[in-house]
């Protein structure tokens, strides 16, 4: 095996470092049977290593910009620049150029080729970097390919790029670059697709954008898509752009973009077939992967062909739950007018002092109010006591509730909390009726509740490490219980 070189076959998920996420992304997908994957080959970070060791101006320029800080807009510009510029002018080790031509004679010298960017940062579950760095369409010869190469490894540093690592911390030194050369696929159509709704983070909805000719015209921006959305094999929306422009290949190399035929702009550009067969790819890539997945694809002889896949970093994290009905949470944060996601600490003692069904998700604290929406009883108490303070979650949960499909009617005695906790439960016959306070018991109380406070004050004075926490836990398991 090549360190310089591989084939995207080699390729997975262990080898961010050399193939970045895209590339470690591509090779898991090839791998997958009935998943098409235009074949290739990953010039490594090693190769980008290579190029780069000896030269003392780019080493220079990179710890000048290490100095500066987002907002230095300008000084970022310049100094990018000349990184840039001083990357395309190195040359290519030889032993790269080699391995290059081997796989170029491998997969055919004068074919067309996508030459691709894929940093060792990007395509991460928390970080995307998507459209950081550049790719190059249909390249022909060796020599184009070589001098693509190179201006891959330059686009580490776009000014975008550059501005994206700074905000999300990551060390400029550090990154790196590997390039894909993939054969190129003459599509039809193209598009994204991702397995959760972008707008309104619905993991149940797949949403489709596609278009005519290449997808760069999408991922551009310079043209309007198509958009279906798919729940549970069934296209529940479409939307039918009028598709202007079109991005496709030359027949000498590069792209070029042309105007649509008026009569075609507003044609749905793929059938309900395709939409569903689409959407069952992307399950299947969802579920390989472990979480919801942007997807590129392009569409060739009514072959899909999936030229990427990463995770959506854009959807906020939904709390675990033990079954895979639906839910409903609300923020207790908000409810308690924390507009700070909750530091570790407080969401562990938060726990610890709540019989309440807590979730927690992206640093937030959320009660489920699932099964409390159930009944009709607990759902009109619910109701009016978050409309008091919160009536635009109380409109939510309105209409989460009018949709009628969403939350399963249960027993009102199957969502009732403890009878010793409801309001609704009957006292004991036994019980005797508590007294009525007088205002000089409201001063005991307090002088009471302050002693006791101080006496807990000096107590944790006497604890030290693990006997500290131990101690913690059983105090805040009495205090829980003249919560309860």
């Amino acid at each position: 095996m090549n360190s310089l070189v591989l084939d995207l076959k080699e390729a997975d998920q262990t080898q961010i470092s050399l193939v970045g996420g895209k590339g470690s992304n591509l090779g898991e997908l090839i791998k997958m049977n009935g998943i098409h994957v235009p074949e290739g080959f990953c010039v490594t970070t090693e190769g980008y290593r290579k190029a780069i060791e000896s030269s003392q101006t780019f080493h220079a320029l990179v710890n000048r910009l290490t100095s500066l800080k987002p907002e230095n807009r300008g000084e970022i510009g310049s100094i990018s620049s000349e990184i840039r510029q001083t990357i395309r002018r190195l040359e290519i080790p030889a032993e790269v150029v080699a391995a290059v031509a081997h796989y170029l004679s491998r997969y055919g010298e004068q074919s067309a080729y996508a030459v691709r960017s894929s940093a060792t940062a990007e395509d991460l579950p928390h970080a995307s970097f998507a459209g950081q760095q550049d790719t190059y369409l249909n390249i022909v010869g060796k020599e184009e390919i070589l001098r693509h190469i190179s201006k891959c490894w330059a686009s580490l540093f776009t000014d975008r790029a550059v501005i994206y690592r700074m905000q999300n911390g990551f060390d400029h030194g550090q990154v790196h670059l590997s390039v894909i050369i993939q054969k190129m696929v003459f599509p039809y159509a193209s598009g994204i697709l991702f397995t959760a709704d972008p707008v309104t983070a619905n993991r149940k909805v797949l949403s489709i954008d596609a278009g005519f000719g290449l997808g760069e015209a999408l991922v551009s921006g310079v043209v309007s898509a198509d958009c279906y959305k798919v729940r549970d094999e069934i296209i529940v929306d479409k939307r039918i752009a009028a598709k202007k422009l079109a991005i496709y290949s030359q027949e000498n190399g590069g792209t070029v973009t042309q105007p649509m035929d008026p009569d075609r702009q507003n044609n749905q550009v793929l059938t309900e077939e395709q939409i569903l067969r689409l959407a069952r790819i992307g399950r299947r890539i969802e579920a390989y992967f472990g979480c919801p997945q942007d997807i590129e694809w392009c569409l060739a002889e009514d072959t899909f062909h999936i030229v990427q896949s990463r995770p959506i970093t854009t959807l906020f994290p939904i709390p675990e739950s033990n079954d895979a009905g639906n839910h409903v949470y609300v923020s207790v944060a908000h409810q308690q007018m924390m507009t700070d996601p909750i530091k570790p600490l407080g969401l562990s003692f938060y726990l610890m002092t709540t019989p309440a069904p807590m979730r927690r998700a992206g640093g937030w604290l959320f009660v489920d109010v699932t099964q409390m929406l159930a009944s009709p009883e607990s759902r009109e108490r619910l109701l009016n006591t978050i409309g008091q303070s919160e009536p635009l979650i109380k409109d939510a949960l309105t209409t989460v509730i009018k949709r009628g499909d969403y939350i399963q009617p249960v027993s009102t005695e199957a969502c009732e909390p403890h009878p010793d906790r409801s309001p609704k439960a009957s006292p004991p016959a036994n019980a005797q009726a508590e007294p009525e306070l007088e205002p000089h018991m409201v001063a005991d109380l307090i002088k009471n509740s302050e002693a006791s406070i101080e006496e807990l004050k000096r107590t944790i004075l006497t604890k030290s490490s693990t006997e500290l926490f131990d101690f913690i836990v059983e105090d805040i398991q009495q205090l829980r219980k003249g919560i309860i």
